[in-house]
């Protein structure tokens, strides 16, 4: 299991969990994170949604150790419709406010699942990195869609293609984060 999913008044709380991994994403996660999402948005009971990581990091984003060999685009392109479209999509048509908690990193893929969040409160500590353009690949899992809306195309462009970290009081400037607390 790779995800922790409970319920606190009227609050659904899911955790991505492998810390051991600095919660870098599979397809198993992918699946089990779109079904909790699924299930927060269904359940009456709850109210809004709380995104976090457990450990240190929020997500360093796709565990690129599932594709074998040579990254191929053409699998890449499957898992982004396969995974990655259904659980984006259900964020962004949720009818509930989901708050990214945002610690330590949240890099590549994990970058997108804070973004599609509709609030994110980030640790004093933490960062956000579109680090894509490292391992020559485009932004995906929504990244560019969400970085255009929130800061503008051109310095979207700039934040995505840099790959440089963006700290937490860099994102409060930029409007990519809300909020910043003090790291735990």
């Amino acid at each position: 299991q790779t995800i922790l999913y409970t319920v606190d008044e009227a609050v659904a709380v899911i955790r991505i969990n492998r810390p051991e991994r600095r919660n870098a994403i599979t397809q198993q996660m992918l699946s089990e994170l779109h079904d909790a999402m699924q299930r927060a948005c269904d359940d009456v009971d709850v109210r809004a949604v709380l995104l976090a990581g457990e450990g240190p990091t929020f997500c360093a984003g796709q565990d690129l150790g599932i594709f074998t060999g040579k990254v191929d685009g053409h699998a890449v392109r499957e898992a982004i419709v396969k995974y990655y479209q259904p659980l984006v999509m259900t964020m962004v048509e949720m009818p509930k406010v989901i708050v990214g908690a945002i610690n330590g990193g949240a890099a590549g893929a994990g970058a997108s699942l804070a973004l599609a969040c509709d609030l994110r409160i980030m640790a004093e500590d933490a960062y956000v990195l579109q680090a894509f353009s490292n391992i020559g690949l485009v932004p995906d899992a929504g990244s560019t869609w969400f970085m255009a809306r929130l800061v503008g195309y051109s310095r979207a462009l700039q934040l995505c293609i840099e790959a440089e970290r963006i700290p937490a009081a860099r994102c409060l400037e930029l409007g990519l984060c809300n909020r910043i607390v003090p790291a735990t």
